[in-house]
């Protein structure tokens, strides 16, 4: 089981988000007060910490949101997660991965400094199915497809 290092948001599209201790998750929409929240299936973007910690050997001041993504997490093991796959975030909020990876349109600031970006090959996408607060440090639990499919059946 991992938990939220890091919950960061943006009030505008292509700038670097900021971290924040506590946000609400809207079902069906994104984090209240983030710009790429709306009506679609990336609500959330999620980094494994261990992942910025790579890239924190190459750019130490790095900070989270650097790469627009809305959660941090530690500790879950981003290479065993598929689309379809549920994440719970402490007892109420639940997300739905909707895909993995995405096309890097233009070569971003980290690109170019680092010549290297983790988001287009590591990066997480979600929409929310169950809102509510998250802050950091909640647990985080990873339900794949197949178990989700029997705790529906039963």
């Amino acid at each position: 089981m991992g938990y939220v290092e890091s919950i960061c948001i943006s009030h505008k599209k292509g700038i670097v988000k900021k971290a924040i201790k506590q946000a609400n998750f809207i079902k069906d929409y994104g984090i209240e007060g983030d710009a790429h929240a709306g009506k679609w299936h990336r609500q959330i973007s999620l980094l494994a910490g261990e992942s910025i910690d790579k890239m924190k050997e190459k750019i130490p001041s790095l900070q989270h949101g650097a790469f627009a993504e809305n959660l941090v997490l530690r500790q879950v093991d981003f290479s065993r997660i598929r689309v379809g796959d549920l994440l719970r975030i402490g007892d109420s909020v639940l997300l739905e991965v909707t895909q993995i990876g995405k096309e890097c349109h233009t070569a971003c600031a980290i690109k170019k400094i680092v010549g290297d970006c983790i988001m287009p090959r590591e990066g997480l996408f979600a929409r929310i199915l169950q809102g509510g607060a998250v802050r950091t440090g909640q647990q985080v639990c990873v339900l794949p497809q197949n178990q989700t499919a029997v705790k529906q059946a039963t």
